[in-house]
């Protein structure tokens, strides 16, 4: 039964210890390639296969298949992260409590994407994403909790940058492995994701430096106390409530503004090549975040303030977004290079702010979990409100203004926070 709450720091054992020896570079960029695996994984099916793969299924109602594949495999995505990070807080092996769930989700996303790679049939291509989301959530869950683990506070926000580059880098390379494997039943592409992604978790895998927690020191409970444990009271944990709501205000707004691109384009600024324009905005946007990301967080280590930069990055989002409501290509190259600096900013220093709010040592990984799970209700939640808001009488600019909106409402949450400077 754990006790960290209730004995000093010092005869904490290492799992539940907070970290102050910082982490080597070596053990950043191996942490890197195993995200950037991660993420080519995740998003070569969600921006290109899948929906190359719903086509060759049935031609006819391919937007309704892969829609039903995508909002599945999102529900597998809000079970799946917490309930492995909660379960990944309690594992006691002697490869210690992170790498059994990351080699494990590993190779149930491999399982997965082998499926979808002989998937013939509607049922099969949805059972083979939602595979593929389980093992990457399980993944997923267990990464992120390195951060609390074993990156001390000052080290946090500029390994945060680097997260977020890998993030960056694993989406675009994700999208060009896609690519390059062509058109039609994307069978090989499948198994070039899985092989990928095994490789890019190799090396973090055999020098992670995941420390063993002692059986002793295991939480009580059993499944009951896991699903009690989902509720984190605002009241008795507010600072990690206001974090919470902030990253899902912001991540709504940032992602409503980004689910219509295409056809903004198109009706709304009347851009004679949309596909082209989406490419050139996408790469200013991706290339200045990758620019900021690790500086803004090596700012915030060195000043050792977090709010402000979250807050000024989320206006900074909040900002982007407005300027999009113009309707015009100027509009659209300003609004994606405030929105690259701005998200550099906010998803390295954000994470940061997060760690440095959970509620208990003991369950830092389940904790990292149910913040994840904004950006899946995000996802899930963003193209309804978009579609609602394109189809009125606003159109275009009452998308953007509406996303701005909450997204600076998202930057104000963060000021209520107290535990962080």
């Amino acid at each position: 039964m754990s006790t960290a709450g209730r004995v000093p720091a010092t005869a904490l054992p290492a799992a539940l210890r907070e970290p102050d020896r910082p982490v080597s570079p070596g053990w950043v960029a191996r942490l890197s390639l195993n995200l950037v695996g991660m993420w080519i994984a995740w998003y070569a099916p969600l921006q290109v296969l899948l929906g190359l793969h719903a086509a060759a299924l049935a031609p006819e109602g391919k937007e309704l298949v892969f829609g039903v594949a995508t909002a599945v495999g999102g529900l597998c995505s809000l079970v799946a992260n917490p309930l492995v990070g909660a379960l990944s807080d309690r594992t006691t092996s002697r490869w210690g409590r992170r790498v059994p769930w990351i080699v494990g989700g590993s190779l149930l996303a491999a399982a997965g994407f082998v499926l979808l790679s002989v998937a013939s049939t509607v049922a099969l291509y949805v059972a083979g994403w939602c595979v593929v989301q389980i093992g990457l959530n399980t993944m997923l869950g267990a990464l992120t909790a390195f951060l609390p683990d074993q990156v001390p506070a000052v080290q946090r926000a500029t390994v945060g940058g680097v997260v977020a580059m890998a993030t960056t880098v694993g989406i675009l390379a994700g999208t060009g492995l896609a690519a390059a494997f062509g058109t039609g039943r994307p069978t090989l592409a499948y198994l070039a994701c899985a092989a990928v992604m095994l490789l890019c978790t190799v090396p973090h895998m055999a020098r992670s430096g995941d420390a063993r927690l002692p059986v002793q020191w295991r939480p009580a409970g059993g499944l009951r106390v896991i699903l009690r444990g989902y509720w984190i009271s605002p009241r008795r944990h507010p600072d990690f409530a206001w974090a919470w709501l902030s990253r899902l205000l912001i991540n709504f707004g940032n992602g409503a503004g980004a689910v219509y691109l295409l056809f903004y384009l198109q009706d709304g600024v009347g851009y004679p090549d949309p596909a082209g324009g989406v490419l050139v905005l996408t790469t200013i946007y991706a290339a200045l975040v990758v620019a900021t990301a690790v500086l803004g967080g090596r700012l915030s280590d060195r000043t050792g303030r977090r709010r402000v930069f979250v807050v000024w990055s989320g206006t900074g989002i909040a900002a982007a977004l407005f300027a999009l409501g113009f309707q015009t290509w100027t509009a659209a190259v300003v609004g994606a290079c405030l929105l690259g600096v701005s998200f550099g900013v906010y998803t390295s220093v954000d994470l940061a702010l997060v760690t440095e709010v959970l509620p208990a040592a003991a369950d830092r990984a389940k904790d990292l979990g149910i913040v994840t799970v904004t950006s899946t209700l995000a996802g899930v939640l963003t193209p309804l409100f978009a579609a609602l808001l394109v189809t009125g009488p606003g159109g275009y600019p009452a998308l953007y203004v509406g996303s701005g909106l909450l997204a600076l409402a998202g930057a104000a949450a963060v000021t209520r926070i107290r535990g962080v400077r």
